[in-house]
Formats: C-alpha cells, structure tokens, sequence
C-alpha cells in the first residue's frame, strides 16, 4: 500500500511520476479504445499526446490540454541556455510570462532516452492553494526542451498515468530507443548472480538501507535466496532467506490469486456485479453500485480516488466492515474506464469478498485470512506467509527503518504500519524472500509450484495480466499486477510501500527469470527500479547504467530533505503551539489531539503520530507538521471558522477540516 507523503505536493516532477499507476476498462469496453496520438514539437522533440487530449501548437512550445483544461503540460523549445534553470525561465516566458511560483528546489537526475542533462523544479505553492506546479528540463547538446505541468491537485492526481505517459515519450530528434528485444538472455550463472548482489550490495551502502532480502529465479528454478545486511541497524542478525518482511502491495497480486482460484471454483465470474456475490457491497450511488464488477474491484477501474488519508485519520482496531462503510461514502471523480485512480479501499473489498466466498458465516477478516491460507499460501508452499502481525514479528523478522529529520537512518516503530490491518487485503501480509520466490515461481509456471502441483488455472492467472488502462508509456495495470514493455521486454511486477518497507517482484516472462527484493528502510525505493534495469543489464549485455540512478537519487534525496527542512521551525515555533486546541475534532475521521511528550509537543491523528514543526506558508498561513522519523508525516493547516479553531488535513482530492473542542 504506497503510504501518502504530503509534501510529494511540491516534490519534483519526476517524483511525482513515478508514482502512478493504471487503470481497467468495463468489460464492455474494447481493450483498443484509447487512442494516444504522436506529435512532434517546432523543435523536433517526439512526445505523445494522451487519447482525449487537446494539443495546442504554438510560437516555441506545444500545449498538451486535459479535457476541460483542468490539466496543462505545455513542451517548450527554449532552444540555448546557461543552465536547467535558466532554460525553464525562459520556458514560462512562452507559456505563461504573467506567472511568478517562487522556486523550491532544483533537483537533477541521471541522463536517460537521449538527454545529457535532467532537472526538475519544485514550486512553493501554499498549502491552501491546493495547485500543482512543476518543471522539467532537458538538454540534448546546446538545446534544452522544458516540460510544465500546472493544474489542481486534483487534476493531477486524477492525470497522472497521462502526464507520465507525455513525460516518457519525449525524445530528441532522431534518437533510437535501447531495445533488448530478440536479444537471447544469458542464464543466471554463478557470475552473473554475483554481479547482481553486487549491485544490491553497492546500493544498499549508497543508500544506507540495513537489509535487503533477495530471490533470484531461473527456468523454474531458485538459483539464489538469501540476505545482505541486517535486520535491525546497531545488532548483528543477519537478513536471511526466511527474513520476515511486510511486503505491502505486493499482497494485491496474492488477493487477485486468490479471486482467480474461486473463478476456477466457480464461485465467481470476473465480469459478474459484486453484488451478486456481495449482496452488503456499496460504491457512491445505486448505478455505481450496480455497475461494479468483479474485476473492478481490483483493477483501479471506477474512478474512485485514493482515500487512504480516510483510514489513516480514523483510530486503528477498526473491523473489515469498516471497508465496505467507507466504500458506501465514497463517489469515484471520474467515469468507469476513464481514468486511472488507484484505491485501496476497492482491493481490500475485494479480498473481504473472496473470504466471504470462501467460508461464509465467518467474520470478515477471519474468513479473508483463512481463504489466504488454504487456497494461495500453503498450496504455494508459501508457509512463512501470513497476516498476523505479533506472530510476524517474532524471531527471524526485519526491522523498519527511515531517516529522521536531520537525515539520519534509525530505527522506526512499527506501530504506523498496523493501520493497515483492517484493510490488509489491499497490501498487510508478511512474507520473506524464500516464499515470494515460490510465488514468482508460480507466476511463471503458469499456475504450477515447482512440484508440479496446480494451484490456479493457467487461464484465470493470465486473466489478471489483461492490459487495461497504460499507466505510462508502454507500461499498464492488469488486476494487482503492472504489465509494461522495458526496454523492449515484457515485465510483470509489482511494488510495496509502507513505513519504513520497501518491496518489488519483477518476472522476465519471454526469458523465464524473476526476481524479488524485500528492504527494510524507505530508501530502499530508491534501488527498486535501478535493481531491474541491472538485471536487463544482466541478462541481456546492456550497458551499465543502473548505478548512476542510485548516484543521482541520492543526491537529488539529499537536496530535498535539506530544502524541506529549511522551511521548517523544529521544534515547533512556541507562539503558535501554545495557543493550539488539546483537541479537535472531524465528524467523519475523529480526532486529533495535541499533547506534551517530554517537553516536546506532539500530534497525533489516528495511525500518524510525531513531534511537531510549524512552517509559515507564503500565502501567511501556518502548517502543522509532523517530523517523526521515515517518510511519513502529516500537514494541517491552522485556520478559523466563524470564530473556531480549525486544523485542515488534505490529500489531492480530499479535505479534512478538524474543528477545535473545550
């Protein structure tokens, strides 16, 4: 489950592309729909304009327009410049001189797809302004082309697979793709699997990640399972091969398993409305109700927008019920098959409603993880597989770790992460590098453990491969599974964020190799996406570039904690605190109280909890912020309501006003 950081508001670019992911048709709707369309800017730059998007030639740039304009990205050939910041001065004079964003922080990335030099820009944009700002900057030679993205935050968040899809079509003038495609790939050899843990290895001193459990698969077979580093920073355990870690979304793919084996039961049709087999189930309104399928479910297809602020505010214990409570309060913000909008919320149903299938009459959550059990994890062989929290964290178990506000890496609680527990579908189990071996195995296979046991029907495991809606460039979402075209090779994975855990599994299907890495640190996200380009590199002879993205993360990490912290008051500015409410209150969330700890003073609001910082904003408003250690924190902004104190809590297309109570 990617846990929401709020100041990725402000964060670069390229940051908040990443993020993204895809998004699923209604069965109806022909997989061939979406009709993106390329072009080519005055300066001979390639892009590719999303279906349903406006394109806007102009004198020196090209404007790429959502529909109603909620949403600009505008290509500006600048031509010459000094520098990345100077090339996107020039930029905003074409698009729009009148604009004046005060710049953040200029960030550089790693040269890729023909640029030489990479730059994001970051914009402070008060809290209360709820606007998305950003900049990229590319130079090719003397020439550098800008890219500028300005709309709502909602906008942006409802566009994301959009703006990702522009941003990673554009290409200088006669520039030729890297391409493994028809390449034969080498075998995992010994040497070959001492270059990837090399590589790990490397990364993790780097960046400064404890340990990592890692999985390496070759024609069916585990040629290499094992750990490097440690559990625990400051003891000696090591990370071993049965290292438990929480893997976080990579459950979503376990839990659309698990559908695909009650398919092959019978027990439910993709393509059936949930309330045939979910008669409690509600979404928004009766007709978004009546028309959510199964397969909807999992595959980020309503429309309905991330909502995880919704169970991170409310206090942790909640029932599984309490999943189809807030579903039944929930809208989607854009048509069925529209748009990408990934909600956690809907995956969790989804596995609430295969337990139910499973074992009707048990308790939500019971049932849930006993249908886990029984029909993916001890027929997968997957027995260190599970979700129950004081069990996983016991004996051989890794530790979360993060950086704290002065950019050290400690140790974190991991009492954050129980929150996920009432909705642990959508990504609460625990796993370790031996058993997601076993699973990639089973992917691979086509539905077979490597003792030839079936577990799932080769039809039904496919089914959830289904290209749906492109998350990017080449790149889309099944059903809890990313599908994309790297560097001209089918990769299926997928990814797991939580407090202080960072996860991926990727299957090389044409070559027949998979992989899993399993961190214990936020950092550890920085080496997911490097680790696959250096298993291309691997397998298939490419040139070694892994490891300058590495470099330039760090760095580019560097500079935006330093900036982040620089407009902060830590501790926290004694004229405003003092005059805080002990608590405030949200009618649909609960409440948020404020209290001394050890002289310190402290928020908490539900599952986020932390010391306090205040930041003055440029619109003269001030933000509360929570700076506990990892990349968790939480912003409120003090306010008044006819004569009430008020804390607002946002995430891009929700707001939480807190009013102050006696």
């Amino acid at each position: 489950m990617p846990i929401l950081k709020p100041w990725l508001r402000r964060a670069p670019l390229e940051t908040l592309i990443c993020l993204c992911a895809a998004v699923a048709f209604l069965a109806a709707t022909p997989l061939n729909a979406f009709a993106n369309t390329p072009g080519t800017t005055g300066g001979g730059v390639g892009y590719t304009a999303p279906d349903g998007w406006d394109v806007r030639p102009g004198e020196g740039l090209t404007v790429l327009a959502a529909p109603a304009d909620e949403l600009l990205v505008a290509l500006v050939d600048v031509g010459s410049a000094d520098s990345a910041s100077d090339a996107v001065l020039a930029a905003w004079a074409l698009f729009d001189p009148d604009a004046d964003y005060p710049v953040r922080l200029v960030t550089a990335a790693s040269p890729r797809e023909g640029w030489e030099e990479r730059a994001s820009v970051s914009y402070d944009i008060p809290p209360n302004e709820r606007l998305a700002v950003q900049a990229l900057a590319l130079r090719r030679e003397a020439s550098w082309t800008v890219m500028i993205v300005r709309g709502s935050q909602a906008a942006q968040e409802r566009r994301s697979a959009a703006t990702s899809l522009i941003q990673q079509s554009l290409r200088p003038a006669g520039y030729e793709r890297e391409s493994f495609a028809g390449r034969t790939p080498n075998p995992l050899t010994p040497e070959r699997i001492d270059l990837l843990r090399e590589f790990v290895a490397e990364a993790m001193d780097t960046l400064d990640v404890p340990g990592v459990g890692l999985a390496l698969i070759d024609q069916g077979e585990v040629v290499w399972q094992g750990g490097l580093g440690v559990r625990q920073l400051g003891a000696d355990e090591p990370v071993t091969a049965d290292t438990r870690f929480m893997i976080a979304s990579n459950t979503k793919g376990m839990v659309t398993l698990l559908l695909a084996t009650l398919a092959d039961e019978g027990a439910l049709e993709w393509d059936q409305p949930v309330t045939q087999v979910y008669p409690e189930f509600r979404l928004g309104s009766d007709e978004t109700t009546r028309s959510t399928l199964m397969r909807h479910l999992v595959c980020a297809c309503t429309g309905l927008p991330r909502k995880d602020m919704g169970f991170l505010l409310v206090e942790p214990g909640a029932p599984a019920t309490d999943t189809f409570r807030q579903l039944a309060d929930t809208q989607p913000t854009s048509a069925f098959g529209e748009l990408f909008q990934y909600n956690n919320l809907l995956v969790s149903a989804a596995g609430y409603v295969g337990g139910a299938l499973a074992y009707p009459g048990m308790e939500l959550g019971a049932a849930f993880d006993l249908a886990m059990e029984t029909r993916v994890f001890a027929p997968a062989g997957m027995h260190n597989s599970g979700f129950d929290f004081a069990e996983a964290m016991q004996g051989d178990w890794a530790r979360p770790h993060g950086r704290n506000i002065d950019g050290e890496v400690v140790e974190i609680s991991n009492t954050f992460n129980q929150s996920i527990e009432t909705h642990r579908p959508a990504g609460g189990a625990w796993s370790t590098a031996a058993d997601m071996a076993r699973f990639v195995q089973l992917e691979l296979s086509g539905g077979l453990t490597p003792e030839g046991e079936r577990v799932v029907s080769e039809a039904n495991l496919m089914e959830r491969r289904v290209h749906n809606v492109p998350t990017g460039e080449d790149s889309w979402y099944g059903m809890g599974l990313f599908d994309e075209i790297a560097w001209g090779v089918p990769v299926v994975s997928h990814g797991g964020t939580l407090l202080g855990y960072r996860s991926n599994f990727y299957l090389l299907p044409e070559a027949g190799i998979g992989a899993v890495v399993l961190t214990n640190s936020d950092e550890g996200s920085v080496m997911l996406r490097p680790f696959l380009r250096r298993l291309m590199e691997v397998v298939y002879d490419g040139q070694p570039e892994a490891m300058n993205d590495i470099n330039a993360a760090v760095e580019r990490m560097a500079r935006q904690s330093g900036a982040r912290r620089a407009t902060l008051t830590v501790p926290g500015d004694t004229a405003i605190l003092e005059v805080l409410a002990a608590q405030y209150h949200n009618p649909e969330t609960g409440y948020i109280t404020i209290r001394d700890v050890d002289g310190e003073t402290w928020l908490r609001a539900g599952a986020i909890e932390g010391p306090v910082a205040t930041r003055r904003n440029a619109d003269g408003t001030v933000s509360l912020v929570t700076v506990g250690a990892g990349a968790i924190g939480l912003e409120a902004v003090i306010g008044d309501e006819a004569g009430v104190a008020t804390l607002t809590i946002r995430d891009s297309q929700h707001e939480y006003v807190y009013r102050a109570e006696d």
